[in-house]
């Protein structure tokens, strides 16, 4: 019997519907399989989360809901924040979908005058201004859940200056959320900064800062012999004459994995100790830890003051006002903005600063936060105690050095014990691992005169910031008082692709704009100071302009005319080279590409339909 014969198209259909069912069973079980892989195929790895924050998302303990509130309506002419928005929320997700069900995200648009606006707020929100018709944009994260009743952690606004650090902020927000009591912090200071009962002085502000931010226990100085363990973070400030067993305690605290950070100073303005002792002994307000310095291989002098004269503060003295050059007001441009202590500061004062510097031999890192300008010199400690009455003195002879100093940083390296001959019990030569510890080269900028302004209000005292001071040491806490997988986050590239081409030919044409800037402004001057000489020659025409007068000004008025002219070339030419730039670029886009992909298809079937004839 013959057998049936398939025609061939029943059998092309058939194969299609075969594929058409493996494809759908595939897509099936990948979607239950797959359900938590991602690729990131971005340039910098911008959505892929650093090992620091796996490490917190895997040890949340209890649930969590985080709400990404964004104003939606409001910002539909603000693309830039909307593109920042879309950033923060895909971190978000892939967060979430780390955490397998830990972590429920929900994304809610505060429209104006509903309750979800009224929610935003209660948490603390901060909403600002510029939207579309004049309405507030909220763009904050808020955390609820967590271990241990911990409240509703927030961040309240999403600044576009901080995008490198966005990782480390959601991170440090899900710490919070999962960390059921503050981190212990130890103070050992030899300055009165928790204030006096006995005579009524209140607690340096920065103290009760460090009040809400962990459980702060205060340590003698000198009966300090070991350092419990349970103290999360140790603040050294102004450490004056530590005995062999202090420093010993210290040392092994660091190297058993405490964090640390150090306030040192060469004139301590806060130190009320007498200048001379009762035994004649001399004391210069300084403070070191040359032992433990020279061991981590930091350089520092607790005799040398830094002075900059570029940012110098001005101070009231006698009934005038007197420029300071021991007294820094360090503003944006001398802050580290890759690092997340110092990223979002605008300000930091200080006062009869030390710097710190690093030792040829050593192999630790230091990573400046804080430095001067390079108009800075470095003079005597006892030059500028001797300045107290005229602080203008040290301006006289003043030479800079064209350096610049520094004066706040992060020393980092696997830490050696500088008590090698010591073999207590549980002694440590060596770290286990990378440390880091703070350094900063002042004490006085800690204190309330320098950074918070005090008046009186209804009976209460109003205090108000004018720096960054206590933002400077609540971020250090923040920063070294987390855990170590929150401090392993660093700031990530920023995400902006500019033009370079574009930007390389902007450059040109200031360089084109400053050369014929200074042509102009140079016989603008000339032509002043020859006014000036023909001046005299009014004096007896009653006011009248002479023909010199006329003959000089009509020509420097014609070369204005010219160099105006010229300029405007200048910037013609530069947006004739931008506008056929993008002719250019459009071209490959529009034509040139797709023409070639096209070609290549026809070349290909044409190929193929040759080959199909020559087999018939």
């Amino acid at each position: 019997m013959r057998k049936p014969h398939l025609s061939r198209s029943f059998l092309l259909r058939l194969a299609l519907a075969g594929i058409a069912l493996l494809f759908m069973a595939t897509v099936g079980l990948s979607s239950m399989s797959l359900r938590t892989a991602r690729v990131d195929l971005t340039s910098d790895r911008i959505y892929t989360l650093t090992p620091g924050t796996l490490k917190i998302v895997d040890e949340l303990r209890e649930p969590v809901t985080v709400t990404l509130y964004f104003s939606e309506h409001a910002t539909r002419d603000l693309p830039q924040l909307r593109s920042y928005e879309q950033r923060v929320h895909e971190m978000l997700r892939e967060i979430a979908v780390r955490a397998h069900g830990r972590i429920r995200l929900r994304v809610i648009d505060p429209v104006p005058y509903s309750d979800d606006e009224d929610a935003a707020q209660s948490y603390g929100l901060t909403p600002a201004t510029g939207g579309s018709n004049g309405e507030r944009v909220f763009f904050g994260l808020v955390g609820t859940g967590g271990q241990g009743g911990v409240p509703p952690q927030s961040i309240p606004f999403f600044d576009p200056a901080r995008e490198a650090f966005v990782e480390y902020d959601i991170a440090k927000l899900l710490y919070e959320l999962g960390m059921p009591k503050k981190p212990r912090l130890g103070i050992v200071s030899s300055l009165p900064v928790e204030g006096n009962l006995v005579i009524g002085e209140p607690a340096w502000t920065v103290v009760h800062q460090l009040d809400q931010l962990a459980d702060v226990v205060s340590i003698d100085p000198a009966g300090l012999t070991r350092i419990d363990p349970s103290i999360k973070l140790l603040l050294l400030i102004h450490p004056k004459k530590l005995s062999d067993d202090a420093l010993y305690a210290i040392d092994q605290y660091v190297l058993r994995g405490g964090r640390l950070v150090v306030f040192v100073d060469p004139d301590s303005e806060m130190d009320s100790a007498p200048l001379v002792d009762s035994h004649g002994v001399v004391d210069d307000h300084d403070s070191d830890l040359r032992r433990l310095f020279e061991t981590w291989g930091v350089v520092y002098d607790p005799t040398k003051v830094v002075l900059d004269r570029s940012q110098a503060l001005t101070i009231e003295l006698n009934g005038n006002t007197v420029a300071h050059p021991a007294m820094l007001g360090l503003g944006s441009q001398d802050l580290n903005h890759d690092d997340v202590v110092t990223a979002s500061l605008q300000r930091v004062n200080f006062s009869s600063a030390g710097f710190f510097d690093l030792a040829a031999d050593t192999k630790a890192r230091l990573m400046p936060l804080v430095q001067t300008s390079d108009e800075a010199t470095v003079v005597p400690a006892q030059r500028v105690r001797d300045a107290a009455g005229d602080p203008s003195t040290l301006l006289d002879n003043y030479q800079p050095t064209h350096e610049r100093y520094v004066l706040a940083a992060r020393l980092r390296d696997v830490f050696h014990t500088a008590f090698p001959e010591r073999k207590e019990p549980g002694h440590l030569d060596v770290a286990a691992s990378v440390g880091d510890i703070m350094l900063v080269a002042d004490t006085d900028m800690l204190s309330d005169r320098l950074w918070i302004d005090v008046q009186p209000l209804l009976g209460q005292q109003q205090l108000t910031p004018f720096a960054n001071n206590g933002d400077f040491v609540a971020n250090i806490v923040d920063n070294m008082g987390g855990s170590s997988a929150l401090l392993s986050i660093r700031g990530r590239a920023n995400l902006q692709r500019p033009f370079t081409k574009v930007r390389s030919l902007q450059a040109a044409a200031d360089r084109k704009f400053l050369v014929k800037k200074r042509e102009l402004e140079t016989e603008l001057y000339d032509t002043q100071r020859r006014l000036a000489e023909l001046q005299p020659a009014k004096g007896n025409g009653g006011g009248t302009t002479t023909a010199e007068q006329r003959r000089e000004v009509e020509k420097y008025l014609q070369r204005k005319l010219a160099i105006g002219k010229e300029l405007r070339d200048v910037q013609h030419q530069l947006n004739a080279e931008i506008d056929a730039l993008g002719l250019r670029l459009k071209f490959i886009n529009i034509v040139l590409v797709p023409g070639l992909v096209a070609l290549a298809g026809l070349i290909y079937g044409w190929r193929r339909s040759r080959r199909g004839r020559r087999a018939v």
